[in-house]
């Protein structure tokens, strides 16, 4: 593939200076490689693309399935120091929405979903280097169908609403706004952009369960984006990253 390195170079450098742009043929994970690479001392910020991952990883220890090559597979690592790190993973999932379509959908805390199916994955991790925090944010795109057996979740792909749209060009019309987004969220928090995610969130409204064994309504995310739950008890907050949180499945009509 041709990836437009140069000019989501020219479009972010001048908002992150030392910024570059680096595509790999095969890792085992993105995210991996920048963890590794913050470890070793390396903070200067930087977008790592993969044409294919070995050994992508999600949320909750789960793999990321990178069998098509056709896939997006990256990784954006910056130094970042926001207040309240609180609602990061809503933030970055509602940059992706809005810039690649307006049918699409987000799923609490971080997946885009396309009619209740998964589009895109994001995996949030951070490091700290000589007093600075460093963000490791992965991104994976399904461009095209896939198989979707042994997947927890239906799969969607980009390609079924935006014909002819390929990973190169998904990545140069993500990644300006992403940074954008990010760099607002340093400042601002996630407070100002609960309406925007309150107008793409899946999951409002709906009957869930959690993992935790929270069971209710969705009725949307507070001012720092924990999920609210209406249960029998009242409402809870749900705020643990290590919660999966799932619609709970329609109820069979009775015909009789």
């Amino acid at each position: 593939m041709i990836w437009p390195a140069e000019a989501i170079w020219e479009a972010v450098e001048p908002r992150l200076p030392g910024f570059t742009v680096e595509v790999l043929p095969e890792v085992d994970s993105t995210n991996s490689e920048l963890m590794r690479r913050v470890r070793a001392g390396d903070t200067a910020p930087v977008l790592l693309v993969a044409e294919h991952q070995t050994a992508g990883r999600g949320r909750l220890g789960r793999t990321w399935d990178s069998a098509n090559r056709s896939d997006l597979t990256f990784s954006l690592g910056m130094p970042l120091a926001p207040h309240d790190w609180s609602g990061l993973s809503l933030a970055v999932g509602l940059s992706v929405a809005e810039s690649l379509h307006p049918a699409l959908k987000l799923k609490w805390p971080n997946d885009v979903w396309l009619d209740g199916r998964k589009l895109a994955g994001i995996l949030i991790e951070t490091a700290s280097m000589g007093g600075q925090r460093f963000a490791v944010i992965g991104i994976g795109v399904n461009m095209t169908v896939r198989n979707e057996e042994g997947l927890r979740t239906p799969p969607a792909a980009l390609d079924e609403i935006l014909p002819g749209m390929d990973a190169p060009r998904a990545l140069a019309t993500i990644v300006p706004d992403l940074v954008r987004q990010i760099q607002r969220f340093e400042v601002q928090g996630f407070a100002p952009l609960r309406p925007a995610f309150a107008l793409r969130d899946h999951l409002l409204g709906r009957e869930v369960l959690c993992s935790d064994t929270t069971a209710g309504v969705a009725h949307g995310v507070d001012s720092t984006g924990a999920l609210l739950v209406h249960t029998a008890a009242g409402v809870k907050k749900i705020t643990s990253a290590e919660v999966s949180v799932r619609p709970t499945p329609p109820r069979a009509e009775n015909t009789h």
